[in-house]
């Protein structure tokens, strides 16, 4: 834990070349100087948000260099995330192509600083859930959260332009840890077995764990959504998974 941290703006090089935005936030103090992971938030559907922002200094107290892209940066920048978000649904979401170009520049981001250890992991809420299972099936990636991410099983309806990750579950690189919620429809729990199911077919290393009483976003501490029991037990797995993987 570190009772310093610093955060800041700063602009990655991610998909096509593209400079995009992207909230940096590090541990401060004595242990400036040690090798440490590094971890790529993603954020959820609303957006480049106050609240995805408070989980990257989140990361950052734990120990981590930690930095979120800011996925919709092209589409309306400089935009409120109310605003960017309902643009970025428009157009039909992030292409899956492009958001891998902006992870992976993200995690490049993270291993040049001076602090790196080299080992880098991505979590997701939602969007970003299913978006970090994406990731961990196509870069070098330590470690994968995946919390309550929709469609990474299931039939997205056709105007999400997107398809599930089934056939690319095969190609998972990483260890993935999944949070859900029992009385969630997106992911369904019939969907959460069907993903367990896949991963333990094929053999890869998973964790899951499920919350009763507990739907979408249960992480959202400003939503009614919010499940203080669940999102408390389920912050102490992100910190044990990642303090396995990253180290």
């Amino acid at each position: 834990m570190s009772d310093t941290l610093s955060a800041r703006t700063v602009t990655i090089t991610g998909a096509d070349g593209d400079q995009v935005e992207a909230y940096l936030a590090r541990p401060e103090g004595e242990s400036d100087a040690a090798s440490r992971g590094g971890v790529v938030v993603i954020h959820h559907m609303p957006g480049y948000d106050r609240a995805t922002k408070e989980m990257v200094r989140r990361f950052a107290e734990l120990g981590y260099d930690a930095i979120c892209p800011n996925l919709y940066f092209r589409e309306a920048p400089g935009a409120a995330p109310d605003d960017a978000a309902a643009t970025a649904r428009a157009q039909g979401g992030v292409p899956d192509e492009r958001l891998l170009g902006d992870v992976a520049g993200a995690a490049a981001y993270l291993r040049a600083l001076e602090t790196s250890g080299g080992k880098v992991g991505v979590i997701g809420h939602c969007s970003g859930g299913r978006q970090s299972v994406l990731s961990a099936c196509h870069l070098d990636l330590q470690g994968a959260v995946d919390c309550y991410g929709a469609f990474v099983t299931g039939t997205p309806p056709p105007e999400r332009k997107m398809t599930n990750l089934v056939d690319q579950l095969p190609n998972l690189k990483a260890p993935l840890l999944g949070l859900f919620g029992n009385d969630d429809a997106y992911p369904s729990p019939e969907q959460v077995d069907e993903l367990e199911q896949i991963l333990a077919d094929q053999g890869s290393p998973y964790e899951f764990h499920r919350y009763d009483d507990a739907g979408h976003a249960f992480f959202a501490v400003d939503r009614p959504s919010y499940r203080v029991e669940a999102a408390n037990d389920g912050w102490e797995q992100i910190a044990a998974f990642f303090g396995t993987y990253l180290s």
